[in-house]
């Protein structure tokens, strides 16, 4: 897997582990809920679990490039290689299906995920780009 490759999944599990940071350590900071999230105070009670549950899966989403990274910097490239490309797809998936949301407004106020749906995706779809090219 190439250098550019690696970078691109590198700021993938740091866009992760920020959402995780904002998700379940700061998340009842108005800052916080109400400035990224557009939730309003009242509704911090009944988002909490909500918001700890996704963040836990963005904690556990990245650990799997850093894993494939450690796994391709220790001899064993291709099961390295593939926990990496797979993860890095699912991170893809998972942000067009926040921006999708976005665009339905599923969820919250129209454009709320916008901007969160093109850090989830963007880069691991340059990590794929870069590793499969």
């Amino acid at each position: 897997m190439n250098a550019v490759a690696q970078v691109f999944a590198g700021v993938a599990v740091l866009v992760h582990l920020l959402a995780f940071t904002w998700e379940v350590l700061l998340f009842e900071r108005p800052g916080v809920h109400e400035g990224i999230f557009k939730i309003p105070s009242a509704n911090l009670p009944a988002t909490r679990l909500w918001s700890f549950n996704v963040g836990c899966y963005n904690l556990f989403l990245a650990a799997g490039p850093v894993l494939g990274l450690i796994l391709l910097h220790t001899g064993h490239v291709d099961a390295g290689r593939w926990l990496v490309l797979y993860c890095c797809g699912f991170m893809l998936l998972a942000g067009i299906a926040l921006g999708v949301s976005d665009v339905l407004a599923l969820s919250r106020p129209r454009g709320a995920g916008r901007g969160g749906a093109f850090a989830q995706a963007v880069p691991p779809l340059g990590a794929l780009v870069a590793a499969l090219c």
